[in-house]
């Protein structure tokens, strides 16, 4: 069988939750399955890693793309002549979008529907493009295959399609996240976080990440608390509006938030590992891959009590409203206070990320693949 799929977003250290989803399942994926041959399709010149055996070839379409009028051309037109040209026996989409495809099974995995529910946290061009095609490409798909019950229910109401058509394939988290000794983190601590003890922020700078809440529960932390923790901040600072400025400006704390940017994954498991609780409280989530990756590292997690993160975190995290400071700052007084709470929290946490692994989401997603040519 050949198998055609979208790589575009396997960018060397550049990957965010659905470059990794696609890194992690596709590695598995061609390699368990040596017998059918797959075509990764790139926008840009490959790096070798992402050849993951003899059974893979990677193709490139050019240009990049990368602007909502390139997509267009990318995907409605260049990718679909690539596709019937290598006259696949079933193209996935891993990031969801895909082109139409008459004759052809094809499999979206569409993560979320963020841009459904928070529009103005996305700039107009992006905004129009997603809300234009995304009810298309769920007409277009065969089959759809989602990270979370939440999303599979969102794509449901939001689109009108058919509940046995969309299969749950529950992220996993980098088993490099574990737990490391007192000694490193003493060394990590003492080279980015002045020696001190940090709750920390992973993930892209995006407004629905809501780094402005977290900003303001941070200040009322510290005013209440006169703690000497750290607000450690990992990611690429893309999305940085002026009001989020004028937030961070106004704060009494700002010193005491420290914007790390992006990191290499090398360095993103110790400084998860070393902090004393995650902050993770986005507004909405198709499901929160920082979540279990902290929970793996036996670090408290703090996260939202909307859309997908209850439904990840189970009991095993303390869970804030993401729209009110003062609720998403009265559980890091709680983390930093109640050092039972923290012991349950842990413990609940190495139990809880037994139910996710990057070798059960691959199967899974190869259950959809089946699914999808029946």
């Amino acid at each position: 069988m050949k198998i055609v799929v979208n790589t575009r977003l396997l960018v060397p250290e550049k990957m965010d939750g659905i470059g990794w989803f696609t890194f992690e399942t596709l590695k598995r994926i061609t390699q368990q399955h040596p017998e059918h041959d797959f075509h990764f399709i790139f926008d840009r010149k490959y790096d070798e890693q992402f050849i993951f055996g003899e059974n893979v070839t990677g193709h490139i379409i050019y240009p990049q793309a990368r602007h909502p009028l390139i997509w267009i051309y990318w995907f409605e037109l260049a990718l679909k002549h690539k596709v019937k040209q290598l006259k696949a026996d079933l193209f996935l989409s891993p990031e969801g979008w895909l082109p139409e495809l008459k004759g052809i099974p094809s499999l979206a995995v569409i993560h979320d529907l963020n841009f459904e529910h928070f529009p103005e946290n996305i700039i107009t061009s992006h905004r129009k493009f997603f809300l234009h095609y995304f009810p298309k490409y769920t007409k277009r798909a065969t089959r759809i295959a989602t990270v979370s019950e939440f999303s599979k229910k969102d794509i449901v109401n939001q689109y009108g399609a058919k509940s046995n058509k969309i299969d749950v394939v529950y992220n996993g988290a980098n088993p490099n996240y574990q737990p490391i000794n007192t000694t490193e983190i003493e060394k990590i601590r003492a080279e980015y976080s002045q020696n001190k003890p940090y709750f920390i922020f992973i993930g892209t700078l995006h407004p629905r990440k809501n780094m402005e809440n977290l900003f303001l529960a941070f200040e009322t932390f510290k005013n209440e608390t006169q703690s000497e923790k750290l607000l450690l901040i990992c990611g690429n600072k893309k999305w940085w509006p002026r009001q989020l400025e004028d937030t961070f400006q106004s704060l009494t704390h700002k010193k005491d938030i420290i914007l790390l940017g992006r990191k290499r994954n090398n360095v993103l498991f110790k400084l998860t590992a070393a902090a004393d609780c995650l902050t993770y409280v986005p507004h909405f989530e198709g499901f929160g891959i920082p979540i279990i990756e902290a929970m793996q590292c036996g670090v408290p997690v703090i996260t939202s009590n909307t859309s997908s993160m209850p439904e990840i975190a189970g009991e095993a995290a303390l869970l804030s409203d993401p729209f009110t400071p003062a609720s998403i700052a009265k559980k890091m007084i709680q983390i930093d206070t109640d050092l039972a709470l923290r012991k349950q929290l842990i413990e609940s946490g190495f139990e809880r990320v037994k139910d996710f692994s990057w070798d059960k989401t691959a199967n899974l997603l190869w259950a959809s693949i089946e699914k999808t040519l029946n």
